[in-house]
C-alpha cells in the first residue's frame, strides 16, 4: 500500500537581531547593516550613506558595545531568549502533528542567525509550507516588513515554491492581553505595586506613522486593552515611546519625558513594561531597566522597576502556539491523504 511521505513544514520565529558579540567591530556590522535598511532609515540612501558612514558608525558602536556589556551573558539575551522559546514551542507542537514533518527555527532580520541565509538553507531543502510569525506583537514597515521583503527577495531566486504563511500580528490577540496582564500580576505579586504602570513600546519617527505606518496606534490599543484586563484607572497608566533616534519628531509622549513629567507631579513610584518585546534585549535590560530610572529618580521619583517581557512564561509559550496551530491545523486540510 502506498504511503505518501510527510508534508516537510517549516516555522520561522523571527526577531529583529543582535551582534555576534559584545565588540566594536561586531557591534559596528550588526549596526551597519541595521540602519543600511530603507525600512528603518527613510532617507534618500546616498545621503543616508553619508551620515552613516561619517557621522554614525565612527563613534556610536562604541557607545553601544559598553551598553551591550552590561547586559550580555553568554551570548546576547536576546538570542538565547528566541532560542529557548523555539525549543518550548517545538515541544508543544511536534507531538500534536506528527503528520508532518516539522522544523522549527530561530531567525533575525540582522545579524545571525539571519533570514536570508535561513531561506537560501531551505532551499536546499525544499519545503512544502512555511509559516513565519515575526516576534513583533505590533506590525510595523520598521520592524514586520523587513521579514517580509526578505522573503520576497528569496521567492524571486525560486522554482519550486512552498505554500507561504505570515502572520501578520497579534496585537489584541486575547491570548497575548492576558499574559502580558498576567505577568504585571505575578510581578507585582512579589516586589508590590506602584502609583503608575507604564507601558512604553519602541518609537517611531512621525512622518512614518503620518504615511500609514499602523505600528503606534496598535500599542495604544494594546496599552487600552491590558489596562482594561488590570481594572486600571486612567491615571493609574500611560503608554509611551521610547528609543528616538536623531532629530525628527517622533511618535509621543516620549518614555523619558513622561518620566520626568509624572515625578515632576509628584510621582514616587513607578513600574515600566515593555509589551512590543517579545524577548528581552539591550533596549529593555538596559535603557528601559537602566537609564530610565536614573530620569525618573533624578527628576524626583524614588521606587522604579522594569517588568520583564514575556520571554518564555508558559502563557507566552501557548500564545506563540495558539498563532500557529491556526496555520498548521488549515494546513491539515491541505496535506490529508
Amino acid at each position: 500500500m502506498f504511503s505518501a511521505p510527510k508534508a516537510k513544514v517549516t516555522i520561522i520565529l523571527a526577531n529583529l537581531g543582535t551582534p555576534d558579540e559584545p565588540t566594536v567591530p561586531a557591534v559596528r556590522r550588526f549596526l551597519k547593516q541595521f540602519l543600511s535598511d530603507q525600512r528603518v532609515i527613510e532617507i534618500p540612501k546616498p545621503v543616508w550613506q553619508i551620515i552613516l558612514r561619517l557621522f554614525i558608525l565612527p563613534f556610536r558602536p562604541k557607545r553601544v558595545t559598553h551598553a551591550y556589556e552590561m547586559v550580555w551573558g553568554q551570548d546576547s539575551p536576546m538570542r538565547e531568549i528566541v532560542l529557548e522559546q523555539v525549543k518550548a514551542v517545538q515541544q508543544q507542537l511536534i507531538e500534536h502533528y506528527p503528520q508532518f514533518e516539522l522544523n522549527i527555527v530561530p531567525a533575525m532580520s540582522y545579524g545571525n542567525p539571519g533570514i536570508q541565509e535561513l531561506l537560501q538553507k531551505l532551499s536546499l531543502n525544499p519545503q512544502d509550507h512555511i509559516i513565519l510569525l515575526p516576534l513583533f506583537p505590533q506590525y510595523s514597515a520598521t520592524s514586520t516588513a523587513p521579514l517580509y521583503d526578505a522573503v520576497a527577495k528569496w521567492i524571486l531566486t525560486q522554482r519550486n515554491l512552498p505554500g507561504l504563511s505570515i502572520i501578520r500580528d497579534y496585537y489584541q490577540h486575547p491570548l497575548y492581553i492576558q499574559a502580558l496582564a498576567q505577568s504585571v500580576r505575578d510581578y507585582q505579586a512579589e516586589h508590590g505595586g506602584a502609583e503608575k504602570l507604564l507601558m512604553s513600546f519602541h518609537g517611531i519617527p512621525q512622518p512614518y506613522a503620518d504615511k500609514g505606518d499602523p505600528y503606534a496606534d496598535r500599542c495604544r490599543i494594546t496599552g487600552q486593552l491590558v489596562a482594561q484586563a488590570l481594572g486600571l484607572q486612567d491615571d493609574q497608566w500611560g503608554v509611551s515611546f521610547q528609543s528616538r533616534f536623531g532629530k525628527q519628531e517622533w511618535v509621543k509622549p516620549y518614555t523619558d519625558q513622561l518620566l520626568k513629567d509624572w515625578a515632576e507631579q509628584g510621582v514616587k513610584s513607578v513600574q515600566i513594561m515593555s509589551p512590543a518585546f517579545s524577548a528581552d534585549c539591550l533596549e529593555t535590560l538596559e535603557e528601559l531597566a537602566l537609564q530610565n530610572a536614573e530620569t525618573f529618580k533624578s527628576a524626583g521619583g524614588e521606587q522604579y522597576a522594569y517588568i520583564p517581557a514575556l520571554n518564555t512564561r508558559a502563557d507566552h509559550i501557548v500564545l506563540l502556539t495558539t498563532l500557529l496551530q491556526a496555520n498548521l491545523d488549515a494546513l491539515t486540510q491541505t496535506f490529508a491523504h
